[in-house]
């Protein structure tokens, strides 16, 4: 479990949450700095272990997804697309638990 910090093309910030297998169990909004990026990771640091932090939606298409906010309400990331309300409720369980990852792979 580890958090990828990267660079997009339009020069703006993001990072990836990154379950032991490798898989993206979480994605940031795009910063306009790396401060702010690395902020937005100790957010969920600190907010992940927080039940009431998410919330989970449906997309139009009927996927399941859920939304990591801040204490503040602003939205610190977003899951992948889920088949499934019980997967979805499995994605919060792995943010809640691999969340707190110190290890951060800088990829700017």
């Amino acid at each position: 479990m580890s958090y990828e910090l990267n660079k997009s093309s339009n020069n703006k910030f993001f990072f990836n949450l990154k379950a032991g297998n490798g898989q993206t169990i979480l994605n940031s909004e795009m910063y306009e700095s790396k401060a702010s990026a690395l902020s937005g990771i100790n957010s969920v640091q600190t907010n992940c272990a927080n039940a009431d932090r998410y919330t989970k939606s449906t997309s139009s298409n009927g996927k399941h997804y859920f939304t990591l906010k801040a204490g503040n309400h602003q939205i610190i990331g977003n899951s992948q697309m889920y088949e499934s309300s019980n997967s979805c409720d499995d994605g919060i369980k792995s943010v809640m638990s691999n969340g707190i990852s110190t290890t951060i792979k800088d990829n700017t």
